[in-house]
């Protein structure tokens, strides 16, 4: 679908830029051309005498949370259609306006990329099952599974992290129980998704370009978080991975990312999207509350969660049911965190709008 300027919504009472097309928010492989996106960025900026966004009295934060085509397209590995099957294409459309529309209201974006090797602890690599058999990707293993024998790591994997098999099959005993311990996710193997490198690690173009238009127009700085590369534990949230310690007391398999949370903290508002609702930006969230209920509870009210810009991962079994849905741990989550002070919001309403904004 294209767009003609005559027909081209506008952000506010600004045309959308020309290159903007929705319809790229389904295109897989869609790849901005940065050079159209800098000299209208740059055109802007001087028809509107765009303020640099260091200048802003309000330091307005959009986090969003592994906006990447793996994730956020049909033909990704890890696909996040929601319910309906669309969830996240027409949420990286709406993050994409909602850049454009508010422009001048943001401070900084930063986006997180999901990044992965081949052998992690959730990945159909690391493990085999008692026949030897690899395990397929949507597989649950719990402590009681490796007890049992149900399961067991690769050797091959082992062999290629460099790692002693008794002492990794130590590790992933207390892996899985600690998991269980602190209740929040089981050990679930995903199928491999944005291996470094590959497409699918790639931002979804119709955000990228949205997020690159915003740092030219605003003279704003945008650098990635990388999260998820280390072979031991998942990393769900950007702030913090699952396990930090192994079974040994002593090798630390992750640590929590103090200098992004300081940064988070530090901001007036922060505005929170991307993918998935149940797992990546679930965890990111609940990890920025406990460091805002630690260090002042009111603060919560500064956070707002665009929920019509996230979806929950629902894995369908293409006969009308899922093989997994957790899209009521999800929306478990929105209340929670609405209960909790923060602001559940829709991208489609003006931030004027938004209450305490």
């Amino acid at each position: 679908m294209n767009i003609t300027p005559e027909k081209r919504p506008t952000a506010g009472n600004v045309p959308m830029p020309a290159f903007f097309n929705p319809a790229n928010a389904a295109r897989w492989g869609y790849r901005p051309t940065m050079s159209q996106v800098f000299a209208e960025a740059q055109m802007l900026r001087k028809r509107m005498a765009q303020k640099p966004a260091a200048k802003d009295d309000k330091k307005v934060h959009l986090l969003l949370i592994d906006v990447q085509q793996d994730f956020c397209l049909k033909e990704g590995t890890l696909y996040v259609g929601g319910r309906s099957g669309m969830g996240a294409i027409e949420d990286s459309g709406r993050i994409a306006e909602f850049i454009y529309r508010e422009l001048g209201a943001l401070t900084k974006i930063t986006v997180t990329m999901d990044t992965h090797l081949a052998y992690q602890i959730f990945s159909p690599s690391f493990w085999e099952k008692a026949d030897g058999t690899p395990v397929e990707p949507h597989t649950v293993i719990t402590a009681a599974d490796l007890d049992k024998g149900t399961f067991r790591v690769s050797v091959q994997a082992a062999s290629a992290l460099g790692l002693n098999y008794v002492w990794l099959t130590k590790y992933v005993r207390h892996y899985t129980s600690e998991l269980e311990k602190a209740g929040k996710y089981m050990l679930y193997i995903w199928p491999f998704h944005c291996l470094l490198g590959t497409d699918g690690h790639s931002l979804v173009g119709v955000v990228e370009e949205a997020c690159m238009f915003h740092a030219f127009a605003r003279g704003a700085d945008f650098k990635p978080q990388v999260k998820g590369g280390h072979p031991l534990t998942e990393n769900y949230s950007v702030l913090s991975p699952e396990v930090r310690i192994a079974h040994d007391g002593i090798t630390p398999v992750g640590q929590q990312n103090v200098a992004f949370i300081k940064m988070l903290l530090e901001a007036d508002r922060v505005i929170i999207a991307g993918q998935a609702a149940s797992h990546c930006v679930k965890s990111t969230i609940d990890d920025l509350l406990s460091e805002i209920v630690a260090k002042d509870p009111a603060l919560a009210k500064k956070v707002y969660v665009m929920r019509d810009c996230m979806s929950a991962v629902a894995v369908s079994d293409g006969k009308g049911s899922f093989y997994a849905d957790f899209t009521q741990q999800a929306e478990e989550a929105l209340t929670r965190f609405a209960d909790a002070g923060m602001h559940v919001v829709t991208s489609t309403e003006s931030t004027d709008t938004w209450k305490d904004f």
